[in-house]
């Protein structure tokens, strides 16, 4: 992200802000930017007595007020980073008269977690004229695998595209995770050797033939076998696939589907960012589109969210995975 990397900077060049308010429901950035401070604005003899760390459960804003008012012993800074801050959110505003008039030689860190500040209030405006105000947006799921993608390029990594899918698909959206699991990567896949799916499979244990990524375009060719084969590994390991996230993910497959049918202009690219996939997929929809046409796809879609209900228990509470699957794959192909 680009904020990010202006913060760094800022820090690199010595012109930190006396506060950092980073908010949000993103955690894998205020982790980061908050690690940063804590590790670069002092030396490592600096900090045993100029860093403090406290968190929101144990402590109060005008604790932390009180700390931040200290003078630094034998450095130019302290730091105070105030964690977990959204157990303070009944009395964050109080932080607004200190934020008005910040200690100069503090640098006051605030993670504010999964929330925001109100943008008509007082603190928001006094943290935006005198500090650092952050918001780390969550990522849409569409957008994680570039994400992947541009993490792994800026440490001179390649990834292949289904790799980064099947990252995505196993680990979700919580970027603090696949981080981990790309350092694991790293630590074993030489830079100049891509990271490909069956590397994916051999050091992060996911299948690279038993995913939804490869059932969906199972689906979308109209491959019965080969989809019917992948439902069934899914029946046999239900922990590792839960039926919501394939229903999930059909369901959004077939509503971009939708939307491809209705375009005037097939071109990838124009295809890639209405319907905001990586451009290396769009032929998979260009193919599903000639195996369901547009009333069909429809008719999917209703199929789709019934099943959704009834894996919810909404008038089928007795249905195991494995049924559930098999009316899913019998509703579509």
């Amino acid at each position: 992200m680009d904020r990010v990397k202006e913060i760094v900077a800022d820090i690199k060049e010595g012109n930190p802000k006396p506060i950092y308010f980073l908010m949000g429901e993103e955690p894998y950035y205020i982790d980061k930017i908050s690690q940063f401070i804590g590790e670069n604005i002092l030396g490592e003899d600096e900090r045993g007595f100029n860093q403090m760390v406290l968190y929101g459960k144990d402590t109060s804003v005008d604790e932390v007020i009180g700390n931040a008012k200290r003078f630094p012993m034998m450095a130019e800074h302290q730091v105070v980073i105030l964690k977990e801050a959204q157990h303070l959110s009944r009395t964050i505003e109080n932080f607004t008269a200190y934020v008005e008039n910040p200690q100069p030689t503090t640098i006051l860190v605030i993670c504010y977690k999964y929330k925001k500040l109100d943008k008509r209030k007082k603190l928001y405006k006094a943290v935006k004229k005198h500090g650092e105000l952050f918001e780390s947006k969550k990522l849409y799921e569409n957008q994680v695998a570039d994400w992947v993608r541009r993490t792994l390029a800026g440490k001179k990594y390649k990834i292949a595209p289904k790799a980064s899918v099947m990252l995505v698909e196993f680990l979700g959206t919580d970027l603090s995770k696949i981080s981990n699991e790309l350092d694991k990567l790293m630590l074993i896949v030489p830079s100049n050797v891509e990271i490909t799916p069956e590397l994916v499979e051999q050091h992060i244990g996911i299948s690279k033939d038993f995913n939804n990524f490869e059932l969906k375009k199972a689906i979308g060719e109209r491959n019965v076998r080969k989809a019917a084969r992948i439902v069934d590994y899914f029946a046999q390991n239900p922990k590792d696939n839960p039926f919501v996230v394939t229903i999930t993910l059909l369901n959004t497959f077939f509503t971009q589907l939708l939307q491809y049918h209705g375009l005037n202009d097939h071109s990838p690219g124009n295809v890639a960012k209405v319907l905001g996939v990586n451009p290396y997929f769009v032929n998979e929809y260009a193919i599903a589109a000639k195996n369901y046409p547009m009333k069909r796809v429809s008719a999917i879609i209703s199929n789709l969210r019934k099943l959704d209900l009834k894996g919810k228990g909404v008038g089928a509470s007795n249905m195991g995975q494995a049924d559930l699957l098999k009316e899913m794959l019998s509703a579509i192909v």
